[in-house]
């Protein structure tokens, strides 16, 4: 990809939009019901507010280090030796988690429409698709983000007016049976899965158009606030059609889909639903794998980022071949071991930067006073 790339503040909002939902809304409504029950909501809210808090941080980096990634000001701030530190570890969980998206939509297939298909058949056409897109560059990606975000955001709205003659608001209730436990349990998941993860997104920030930095922080702020809102939308109508069922099966959106009936007009429309859900999660992977192409160039310090595309897809493909086949080995991963991953690998060396870029103004600031 070329340095002289660049995207408006509202393409890289889109871009965004799809990063933190385009996976989730498909996977997150039924662990979160499962575990933390009707009060799934609040879960959300408690995350989400966490989510908010970092995306500041983020974005008050971006401020201060203008034109920089998170890499880059972690040179600035803490030096060479202390950013190699902080990002072998950070590139390690970058390769498993452009992995587990790509786990996660094989087990989405095998669990609905290729039952019959062998996984590395899907694995290997996924991993040519986002590979060929991260190869024509976050300029392309981002002109496409347009058209394919109204037709996934349109389909979910749809899928959530279709079934309203299917709405119990009763269900709602009771909100805290099993008392506060289950929903900080809950709301622990859902940090780790999506919000934990806007971290990665300081690494592209620096493509945005310079005459629009100023409009990012509000336009990501919203774009937060929109994935909230859908979130929450997809996980209390699913609580309101299949009730204490909404834990239990996977996929709620697409378990929604099945539902539908509309006086043998409107019917079995799961597959078309399930194939622009797939788009979430192909753009989430094609975005992850520009990331961390962009990773690796910044430590390696190498001046085309076209040459790590191939290699870095196929590592990605053989840690999702050979990974985490057991379904239940991969629920307790992003259930227990994913947020305490990227806390560690993402979030503390965004803290720590953020601190000593506080403690760093705060003395700049009295040295100035003093003189």
């Amino acid at each position: 990809m070329s340095n002289q790339e660049r995207v408006s503040s509202v393409q890289m909002t889109m871009l965004f939009l799809f990063f933190m939902t385009g996976s989730s809304i498909v996977i997150i409504p039924a662990p979160l019901t499962n575990v933390a029950g009707n009060g799934a909501w609040i879960s959300l809210l408690i995350a989400s507010a966490i989510g908010m808090l970092l995306l500041a941080v983020v974005h008050y980096l971006y401020r201060q280090f203008p034109g920089k990634s998170l890499i880059e000001y972690s040179r600035i701030t803490l030096g060479n030796g202390w950013t190699m530190l902080l990002f072998i570890p950070f590139t390690c969980v970058m390769f498993w988690h452009v992995a587990g998206i790509v786990i996660e939509i094989e087990t989405f297939f095998k669990s609905t429409m290729l039952k019959e298909t062998p996984t590395y058949a899907v694995s290997s056409l996924f991993f040519v698709t986002i590979a060929l897109t991260a190869l024509a560059g976050i300029e392309v990606i981002a002109r496409m983000a347009a058209f394919l975000l109204a037709l996934m955001f349109g389909l979910i709205i749809m899928i959530l007016v279709l079934v309203g003659n299917l709405y119990h608001p009763e269900y709602l209730l009771p909100v805290l049976s099993n008392g506060i436990g289950p929903i900080l349990n809950a709301a622990y998941i859902t940090y780790g899965f999506p919000y934990s993860e806007l971290v990665v997104f300081a690494i592209i920030l620096p493509y945005i158009r310079s005459e629009d930095t100023s409009k990012v922080g509000k336009h990501l702020y919203l774009a937060l606030i929109v994935n909230v809102v859908t979130l929450l939308a997809s996980i209390i109508c699913s609580i309101m059609v299949l009730g204490p069922l909404s834990g239990d099966l996977k996929y709620s959106l697409y378990q929604l889909a099945r539902l539908i009936f509309i006086q043998e007009i409107i019917e079995r429309i799961e597959s078309v639903i399930g194939i622009s859900l797939i788009v979430g999660f192909y753009f989430k992977a094609s975005i992850l794998l520009i990331i961390l192409m962009r990773v690796l160039a910044q430590m390696l310090k190498l001046e085309n980022e076209r040459l790590l595309v191939f290699p870095v897809a196929f590592i990605c493909l053989l840690l999702s071949l050979t990974t985490y086949t057991n379904e239940s080995a991969l629920e307790e991963l992003v259930n227990v071991t994913w947020p305490l991953l990227n806390n560690i690998a993402y979030s503390f060396p965004l803290l720590l930067i953020f601190g000593v870029a506080l403690i760093r103004r705060f003395n700049t600031r009295n040295k100035k006073q003093d003189l």
